[in-house]
């Protein structure tokens, strides 16, 4: 042996810190090999496939131009969907779904990643497989990678169908990158949370607050500036994917800001995790006190420790939307002259009685939609505790198991009427000072909020009955909560069937305030919702544990 290679045989081998990322790459394929299709179709042919709505709709240039004119001149509509930068059929697509598109691609990108960061430390996966030759950063390299083809596939999808339907090329490819950046720029954000936080609901938490925010930032700087030049439009990467401009002129340029956000918000991850230990985090739990208090001697004092800081951010999130959406409100009126597609699009989205009440009516029902991502978030809280082996240790004892499965519900079905509560109270409030008329705007609009209720729960229904049934099959639970919110947000004002409208429990309320409401619709949806609930516990009763 030369003194060369004897020099290099003593010198100890680098750590492969990337070792097994492949194999944990394809293990997190083939574990969403339904979740990331399902993602990726459902928002790639939505957006593809709206150009044809609104070709149909808006069938002149007229009435494209009277269309764009109508919703930069009103700041409460910009808040919603941001201005139009043109009125072409390609502006429009990206003026109804850049943020829309970008929010969602958000939401799946943050869920790919926890699910394979921090969740697989919780359930001791993780550990089980450090054990063998896998280097510290192959599985935040796999997630993020995971994530990176999601989002590729995505952007190209959205691409490529948008130039076969007859768009221009670079602003189907301008739009494709925004949405598809957007949503690498959350997944950095989740990765920095898996490291932080000790649990991946936490994570998930911690990232859907960031975007919530990033959500309300866009919304409060588009209402003050009718061009996307606010500051708070800035501040927001979902404003950043508006400000990209597709079909009107694209800024390339804008991309730099999501390329130098995804590499510093990924470094950060990186550095994140080669400081901590498997299944430990930067902000752990505080140590509990000697002896339990006895609010936690049973079921429903266990869940409430569970819950009750997810509880506590959502009405906190709800007080803030509902503050916000009060406050331009008031602007919803002050509409350039009389101007009958404005007038339509409200009807539709809010019902026909009358522009405020109608544009009121609208952000409450996205705050019933959105809160129905809470509800299931709590039923499935349930699955949380059973895949993580916690609950076995509390069925052992004398709990049985429709007992501790009530604690959860108890949370998620009272939560879900504390949270709109808190949106309505705030909506009311902010919208009845910017016209001078507390009393006379608060109780309706608290009521309206209330009103969405039945319609949470019957997707919180749902959601025990997927628990309870088919325990393995709770994406569907997400897929049922998304679709409905897709049929809310984008239905209306691209005029879907109504059969369509009534695949979602929300097109059967009353748009409230203002319009008649009679007792029926609530009680069917709360006839539905005992239903599905009584059938998911007697299945959870009857199925093995786990």
């Amino acid at each position: 042996m030369t003194a060369a290679a004897a020099h290099l045989s003593a010198r100890p081998a680098r750590p492969r810190h990337l070792a097994g990322t492949g194999a944990l790459l394809r293990l997190a394929l083939r574990r969403d090999r339904v979740m990331i299709p399902a993602w990726v179709l459902a928002l790639g042919v939505a957006v593809a496939s709206m150009g044809s709505s609104f070709e149909a709709l808006y069938d002149t240039a007229a009435k494209r131009v009277e269309l764009a004119g109508s919703m930069n001149a009103n700041g409460s509509m910009r808040a919603l969907y941001g201005p139009v930068f043109s009125d072409s059929v390609g502006g429009l697509i990206a003026w109804r779904m850049a943020g829309f598109g970008a929010v969602l691609a958000a939401v799946m990108s943050l869920l790919i990643v926890v699910r394979h960061t921090r969740e697989e430390e919780e359930t001791g996966r993780q550990e089980l497989l450090s054990a063998a030759m896998v280097g510290r950063r192959a599985p935040l390299t796999a997630a993020l990678l995971a994530a990176l083809l999601a989002n590729a596939v995505l952007a190209v999808l959205i691409a490529a169908g948008l130039a076969k339907s007859g768009r221009p090329a670079a602003g189907s490819l301008a739009l494709g990158l925004a949405i598809g950046c957007t949503g690498m720029l959350f997944a950095g954000l989740a990765a920095i949370a898996a490291q932080l936080t000790e649990s991946a609901r936490m994570a998930k938490g911690l990232t859907g607050a960031v975007l919530g925010l990033a959500f309300a930032l866009r919304a409060a700087g588009d209402a003050a500036t009718a061009d996307a030049t606010s500051p708070l439009t800035w501040i927001s990467p979902i404003g950043w994917s508006e400000n990209l401009r597709p079909y009107a002129g694209e800024r390339w340029w804008v991309l730099l800001p999501f390329a130098a956000a995804t590499a510093l918000t990924v470094g950060a991850a990186y550095a994140l995790t080669a400081r901590r230990d498997i299944g430990m985090s930067f902000l752990p739990a505080r140590p509990g006190p000697a002896a339990a208090p006895r609010s936690l001697s049973g079921p429903f004092g266990l869940a409430w420790r569970l819950q009750r800081t997810t509880l506590l951010g959502w009405t906190l999130g709800f007080l803030c939307a509902g503050g916000i959406f009060g406050g331009i409100a008031k602007g919803a009126a002050d509409l350039v002259g009389d101007n009958r597609q404005t007038r339509e699009i409200f009807e539709r989205m809010g019902g026909q009685q009358g522009l405020t009440d109608a544009f009121l009516a609208t952000m409450l029902g996205m705050l019933g939609m959105i809160a129905a991502i809470y509800a299931a978030g709590a039923v499935l809280r349930l699955r949380g505790e059973e895949i993580g082996e916690r609950a076995e240790p509390v069925l052992a004892g004398a709990v049985g198991r429709i007992r501790w499965a009530a604690g959860h519900l108890s949370v998620a079905f009272a939560g879900t009427a504390v949270i709109l509560a808190s949106g309505g109270l705030a909506l009311g409030l902010s919208y009845g000072v910017s016209v001078g008329d507390v009393g006379g705007h608060l109780g309706p609009v608290l009521a309206a909020a209330l009103a969405q209720v039945p319609a949470v729960w019957t997707l919180t229904g749902l959601a025990v009955l997927v628990f309870g049934v088919l325990p393995k099959a709770t994406t569907a639970v997400w897929a049922a909560v998304g679709g409905c919110l897709a049929i809310g947000w984008i239905g209306p004002s691209l005029k879907f069937p109504q059969w369509v409208m009534d695949l979602s429990p929300y097109g059967h309320l009353p748009k409230l305030p203002g319009a008649e409401a009679t007792a029926a619709p609530f009680l069917w949806l709360l006839g539905l919702t005992a239903v599905f609930t009584a059938v998911g516990l007697a299945g959870f009763r009857r199925r093995d544990i786990g």
